[in-house]
């Protein structure tokens, strides 16, 4: 999940009337199995947290998980997108393919949470040492999808359709230079024999209490590209700048531009935008203008077409406003991640069987979120369905809590049998009623 933000829950449930889901014969016995389950799913869960790795290393996790697949029976295939196992459970009768999807990579982050099973891990990040840690809660999506594994494999026989387990590493993103993450995974062919009917996953949240789930048909988590502004200016003594061109005030003045874009140019009652600038950087003396300067950032959109026309936008107004002072400026936009949307007949579809392993009154819509997901690849291929499951403990204010990627992020493991459970429920349901 990417960088911190913070998600607000909204008491209000869907007016629609979702069409009727089928309620799978294995219903009572799945609920006993993840009863029976949850020691070993809390045990897994705390051996991975203690054990963290980064994206695209994460080769102790994923033997892990790799020999737990095989020792179920299930058909395994390991080093997919470098560190990505997929496992493939076929029923006993025909029937439809669903795909549930779980995280593997950990964050550069040193743990401050006070836990027996605290990490202490190092690792090298862009050529620095840092801590790692499981702080956005990555741990706990393994743990639950292997649970959900052990459970479907004791009744596999009874089951129709088959279902692909996939663990995929590096969603925070690829170290530099690498490629991974979903798009890899699709590359190198997850979404293929067999290719999924449906797909599933969820994420553990700070900004809600266990207990609760929270979704969103459509859009419900943004679209993310990075920027990179180069503008040049031409050098001279800080005590004469008009004997030069400051790249530094044109670059504040770009800051200030942009913004408007958000806040005067597009349509903000059609969906919510936002660009930041997250790093501004140029010289070397403090009376020195200096050559150039550089800018990067991130742009957050909720609609493809209004992603293309901040895009434009953007351009238009760095170049004018570079040009008008006599500099250069040269804009690179690269594209992260998509809308991560829900497809809205799933999500009516499977909205009864949240109710039903929730509760109605511990359901609700989300607001739209401004962070990034990519999930939102496999959504872009087949219906996919995204949601949230709260980590704090009931009664704890969750805005008064450490959210997301802060090393103080705990999760109540209380969340463990609730996110088996929904995944398990899901899954059957979807296969019973195919």
């Amino acid at each position: 999940m990417k960088r911190v933000f913070a998600l607000l829950l909204c008491s209000t449930m869907s007016a629609a009337v979702p069409s009727q889901t089928v309620t799978s014969p294995l219903a009572e016995e799945i609920d006993r199995a993840v009863a029976r389950l949850e020691p070993k799913v809390v045990a897994w869960r705390r051996d991975i947290h203690q054990h963290p790795e980064l994206g695209n290393r994460e080769t102790r996790t994923a033997k892990l998980i790799a020999d737990q697949l095989r020792a179920l029976g299930l058909e395994v295939r390991t080093g997919v997108a470098h560190t990505g196992v997929v496992g493939v459970l076929r029923g006993g009768m025909p029937g439809p393919v669903v795909a549930l999807r779980s995280e593997l990579d950990g964050l550069p982050v040193t743990e401050q949470v006070d836990v027996p099973f605290a990490s202490r891990e190092k690792a090298t990040y862009n050529g620095q040492e840092v801590g790692v840690m499981h702080a956005c809660g990555h741990d706990n999506h393994m743990a639950m999808l292997l649970g959900v594994a052990e459970l479907f494999a004791g009744m596999k026989d009874r089951l129709p359709g088959t279902i692909k387990f996939v663990f995929q590493p590096a969603e925070e993103g690829p170290p530099e230079g690498e490629e991974g993450g979903a798009p890899l995974m699709i590359t190198q062919g997850v979404l293929r024999d067999p290719k999924p009917d449906a797909m599933f996953a969820l994420h553990v949240w700070s900004k809600g209490n266990v207990g609760q789930i929270s979704y969103r048909s459509g859009s419900i988590m943004a679209a993310a590209d990075r920027f990179v502004i180069t503008i040049r200016g031409r050098q001279t003594h800080g005590a004469l700048p008009w004997g030069g061109i400051d790249p530094i005030v044109i670059g504040a003045q770009v800051v200030l531009g942009m913004q408007t874009i958000t806040s005067r140019q597009v349509d903000v009652t059609k969906a919510p935008s936002v660009i930041t600038v997250g790093r501004f950087a140029g010289g070397i003396r403090n009376n020195i203008v200096p050559d150039e300067v550089v800018l990067e950032g991130t742009i957050r959109t909720f609609d493809d077409a209004m992603q293309a026309d901040i895009h434009q936008r953007i351009k238009r107004t760095v170049e004018s406003i570079a040009a008008s002072a006599g500099a250069t400026a040269d804009l690179r936009i690269v594209p992260m991640y998509p809308v991560t949307a829900n497809d809205p007949q799933l999500t009516e579809r499977m909205l009864p069987t949240l109710e039903r392993v929730a509760g109605k009154a511990n359901v609700a819509i989300s607001t739209l979120v401004t962070g990034a997901e990519d999930f939102s690849f496999y959504q872009r291929e087949v219906p996919g369905l995204y949601l949230f499951l709260g980590s704090n403990p009931p009664g704890v204010d969750p805005e008064t809590s450490p959210a997301n990627h802060s090393p103080l992020y705990a999760v109540d493991e209380r969340v463990l049998p609730l996110g088996v459970r929904t995944l398990a429920h899901l899954a059957a349901d979807y296969l019973f009623g195919k």
